[in-house]
């Protein structure tokens, strides 16, 4: 495993703590100033055409509230991720991991599930000898050879 394949599953490993953690600080530490995460109306629709975009590029304070309200209003009731692949650009300045999410939240309240089940694509660039997550693709499923129960 090249040294920046390691950094990158930090990252992912990082990013996987603040979920485990509930805390939306050390989860928008992450992200570079340009980050950007469309969404898929469904773990079926591949077609980007279909996808939203509710949070627009990266605002620090607006995210932080955004995360800060689902952990205040749900339980993490499992958290599951499995880095699936990491790729490094050739120039060592860019990469991307892959990886299965098998998240469930409970709303507090309403006791409500709310699952988030698929295989993302999570972008990294590294700025200023710092990685930051700079796009991350909504949750799809892609059938047989997902690393899901």
């Amino acid at each position: 495993m090249t040294t920046v394949e390691s950094q990158i599953r930090q990252m992912v490993d990082r990013e996987t703590r603040a979920w485990d953690e509930l805390d939306a600080e050390a989860l928008v530490d992450l992200f570079h100033p340009d980050m950007v995460w469309p969404w898929p109306p469904d773990a079926h629709s591949h077609d980007p055409a279909s996808w939203d975009f509710p949070w627009g590029r990266y605002d620090r304070e607006r995210w932080r509230a955004c995360w800060q309200q689902l952990f205040d209003s749900h339980e993490l009731v499992h958290n599951r991720r499995w880095t699936v692949r990491v790729a490094v650009s050739e120039q060592g300045d860019g990469a991307f991991a892959v990886v299965d999410v098998d998240t469930l939240w409970r709303h507090r309240r309403t006791g409500h599930d709310f699952l988030w089940l698929g295989r993302a694509c999570k972008g990294y660039t590294l700025v200023g000898g710092e990685w930051k997550l700079i796009f991350h693709t909504g949750l799809l499923d892609y059938g047989p050879g997902s690393s899901f129960p």
